[in-house]
């Protein structure tokens, strides 16, 4: 898998609103509204990372907000495959 230039990563994260670059990867928080819904996004982030194959370098919970990180450790950076991701996680309700 091929690691993305800077410009293909800042053209990307417009598609896919609320994440951020911290580093190499891409990583956004999500607010719930408590501790019910916070399980299910988890649930939900961790059913896609299996579809994909593709798991998290973090992934943490608190009471009402979940942290989610990125990045392709074998391509050294991000890749499509972080976007992807993150554009379907985006879709997940909660």
């Amino acid at each position: 898998m091929k690691k993305l230039s800077g410009e293909e990563i800042s053209s990307m994260l417009q598609n896919i609103p609320g994440w951020q670059i911290n580093e190499n990867s891409i990583m956004r928080v999500f607010n719930t509204e408590g501790f019910p819904q916070t399980m299910g996004l988890v649930s939900a982030i961790c059913g896609l990372c299996q579809q994909f194959d593709h798991h998290p370098d973090y992934l943490t919970m608190k009471y009402s907000s979940v942290e989610v990180s990125f990045s392709t450790h074998s391509a050294g950076g991000l890749t499509n495959k972080d976007f992807q991701i993150a554009f379907e996680i985006n879709k997940l309700k909660y």
